[in-house]
């Protein structure tokens, strides 16, 4: 499955105020999942791959965007995998990796947008706000309106916004 989708990724002290507001607002939750992202290596300017294997998630997943904090467009080819350990073992002879990425997240939907509470060991407490283009009507910037409705109603600042993966964090 391909589409577009415009996420940010932000620092947060208020995950507790988020998720009370998203359950309080008709939030569907999904679930607590714990993720393993590991990132392959790929040539400069080829985007990311990435195998997610998790309880709720398990997906190949190859993205390509500009390192932005403010809401990003990527464009994103997702194949669910029904057996990681193999893909992972046959990616890792392949291409190498780059790097392991763990956390626990905490999956909601509002329609098309996707917000996770994240914790990553050493790093901290994030939200992600990704609207995701499933439907032909939302255009990148209809999804960049979305995105922007959420940072507002989350008291989001623009200094705690990231422009990196959790890959280059770690």
């Amino acid at each position: 499955m391909q589409h577009i989708n415009v996420e940010i990724k932000a620092r947060t002290e208020r995950q507790d105020e988020i998720r009370n507001w998203l359950l309080a607002n008709g939030a569907e939750l999904r679930g607590t999942d714990m993720q393993t992202d590991t990132y392959f290596q790929l040539p400069p300017g080829q985007g990311r791959l990435k195998l997610r294997e998790g309880n709720i998630e398990c997906n190949l997943i190859h993205y390509q965007r500009l390192d932005d904090p403010q809401a990003r467009v990527s464009d994103v080819a997702l194949a669910p995998v029904a057996d990681a350990p193999a893909l992972k073992n046959l990616l890792l002879r392949a291409l190498g990796e780059k790097v392991t990425v763990r956390k626990r997240r905490e999956i909601y939907f509002m329609d098309n947008v996707k917000i996770h509470l994240d914790e990553l060991e050493g790093l901290g407490r994030f939200v992600e706000i990704e609207a995701i283009g499933l439907r032909p009507e939302l255009g990148a910037e209809q999804l960049r309106a979305q995105c922007d409705h959420y940072i507002d109603i989350f008291g989001i600042k623009p200094q705690d916004m990231l422009a990196e993966s959790y890959s280059d964090l770690i």
